[in-house]
């Protein structure tokens, strides 16, 4: 792999450039815990300034980020509704599981990456002290495993 190749197939191939690694170097940093780090805090204004939103939060990996979306989402003992090929689902350890307490049902992914409607909705359980709340439906954009299609 030449240094002019970006490998964008996961965040975990990604590799650092001599300049990333020596402007991480010369970064300012902080405790971010406390919301000390600059360099954290001036890149979640920018990202949210960029997105039009009112707020932004630095996390470390896709993994960690789709936890922490469906998590903010989810009560422990909800329901989430994701397809059957979906990253959430198939490769990140059952983290909503393990950690949240949140349970998963699946939908079939269409070939595009998509979820059909019909299906998300003979997915949603009735109401019924029974079963699990459905909480959240979670589509993945762009599907990892349907070629990295964004979703129209």
């Amino acid at each position: 792999m030449s240094d002019r190749t970006v490998d964008l197939r996961s965040d975990t191939t990604t590799r650092p450039t001599a300049a990333m690694f020596e402007a991480m170097a010369r970064a300012a940093v902080g405790d971010d815990a406390f919301g000390e780090d600059p360099t954290v805090l001036r890149l979640q204004q920018q990202a949210a300034a960029m997105l039009g939103k009112e707020a932004a939060l630095f996390v470390s990996s896709g993994t960690q980020g789709n936890l922490t979306a469906i998590l903010s989402h989810c009560q422990r003992g909800d329901e989430v509704i994701l397809g059957n090929k979906s990253h959430s689902y198939l490769y990140e350890a059952g983290g909503v599981s393990a950690f949240g307490g949140v349970h998963v049902r699946t939908v079939p992914t269409s070939e595009d990456g998509s979820l059909e409607p019909l299906d998300i909705e003979g997915a949603i359980r009735p109401e019924n002290q029974h079963f699990p709340h459905t909480a959240l439906v979670c589509m993945e954009n762009t599907h990892n495993l349907t070629g990295g299609r964004p979703l129209g």
